[in-house]
């Protein structure tokens, strides 16, 4: 929208305030306030979103891979020729055996449920989600037949074990007497406490060799199954699906879609309804330029007159107003977004204050799944929030400004 000099000088001037006119400059910057607290509440909400998102994706795949080909009955005898032909099949990036079962932890007479997850040595240091997140101890100790673990670091507060203790894991399938069966319970060295930054993983992994679980769980040579990592997480059911005749007779692929569904699915309603609804203050923001515009044009029907008198187009007032409505709202687009910004920057901290504060747990990792509140902006999604708070701060301006328009200066200046 191009203005002529004199358009932008009379948008410049009904934009500040003048004497007068305190309460029309108070409404347009409540207007403006409005705007950018609708724009920031969006930004920081669905950036929270996709943080958790991305989070859990990235810890939760990759812990468990984008697929898993399990055997029937937990036991997969033939797992090497099932990772030769995952390997083989175009679209699959790695193949690793894996053996995880649900066991019981003892430690001075306390008692935890956990999952022990048997593991290849490469594997385990080679492992994304678990580089680099050792707050105790080394990854480096474990080998096969050492005795040694490594815990989650909410294990290790529940239990209150630490680097060099000695844990005590018990396994249901043990020896079978004439009594019944014994259960199995072997000692085993804490070398490593790491924290994954998933609460519910935190609580129950104890890491092992493969072949101590192996031992452990008396599999001989067999592992529970194969995790499959992929060039494409959204489309690993088309990528594997060659895959399905080849390993049906020894077990079946489940995804990470079909092994997390509920979780996902609940982050992606719940994504959309805080949008819709958050939507709404940008909608309640743009109401107060329109009002405020509405108040302008009445307190200025006047000077419009006297303006039509003087050869000023309907079309120029129309863009002089649609202006002063667009700039409100772009301004509060822009500081809506450096509010947003800075928001999720120190996000972490506000939390802790507002926690301080108040002397509430308001994040709770046993609750919230993960242990600090995460964040990822998608340039997408923020361009969308622009353009429609830019659109309804638009649609805003049209009745006040075409009110303008039509103002007869016959009838306004007759009895001045």
């Amino acid at each position: 929208m191009i203005l002529s000099r004199y358009e932008r000088m009379i948008a410049r001037r009904y934009l500040l305030p003048g004497k007068g006119e305190a309460f029309i400059a108070l409404v347009a910057s409540i207007s403006l306030v409005a705007v950018m607290l609708g724009v920031a509440a969006l930004v920081i909400v669905m950036s929270v979103m996709n943080g958790f998102r991305a989070e859990l994706f990235e810890k939760v795949v990759g812990l468990n891979g984008h697929a898993v080909i399990q055997g029937y009955g937990g036991r997969l005898p033939g797992w090497r020729d099932v990772l030769e032909e995952a390997r083989k099949t175009p679209g699959v990036v790695s193949a690793t055996p894996l053996i995880e079962q649900p066991l019981m932890v003892t430690y001075q007479g306390r008692v935890e449920g956990v999952l022990a997850r048997g593991m290849r040595v490469e594997d385990i240091r080679d492992n994304p989600v678990l580089k680099g997140k050792v707050i105790d101890g080394d990854l480096k100790a474990l080998t096969p037949g050492s005795g040694n673990v490594a815990i989650g670091a909410r294990l290790a507060d529940m239990l209150g074990a630490r680097v060099g203790d000695s844990i005590s894991l018990i396994s249901p399938d043990g020896q079978t007497t004439v009594f019944g069966t014994v259960p199995r319970i072997v000692a085993y060295r804490v070398a490593a406490i790491f924290e994954v930054g998933v609460y519910d993983y935190d609580k129950a992994f104890v890491i092992m060799p493969i072949q101590d679980a192996q031992t452990l769980l008396m599999l001989g040579d067999a592992v529970g199954m194969v995790t499959v990592q992929t060039t494409d997480p959204d489309h690993v059911a088309e990528i594997l699906h060659p895959l399905v005749n080849k390993v049906g007779s020894q077990g079946m692929i489940t995804d990470w879609r079909q092994m997390n569904a509920s979780l996902f699915e609940a982050l992606q309603v719940e994504r959309v309804a805080m949008f819709v609804v958050l939507s709404i203050i940008v909608l309640v923001a743009v109401f107060n330029i329109l009002s405020s515009l509405i108040m302008l044009v009445r307190a200025k029907t006047r000077d419009i007159a006297i303006l039509r008198t003087m050869g000023a187009t309907r079309a120029g007032l129309i863009k002089v107003f649609v202006t002063i409505g667009v700039t409100i709202g772009a301004l509060g687009i822009v500081a809506g977004l450096i509010l947003g910004a800075v928001f999720l920057f120190y996000r972490q901290a506000v939390v802790n204050f507002v926690q301080a504060v108040t002397g509430q747990n308001l994040w709770d990792p046993s609750i919230r799944f993960l242990t600090e509140l995460p964040a990822k902006t998608d340039p997408v999604e923020v361009t969308a929030i622009v353009l429609m708070a830019l659109v309804l701060s638009f649609l805003a301006t049209l009745y006040p400004a075409f009110k303008a328009a039509s103002t007869d200066p016959v009838q306004v200046l007759r009895y001045e």
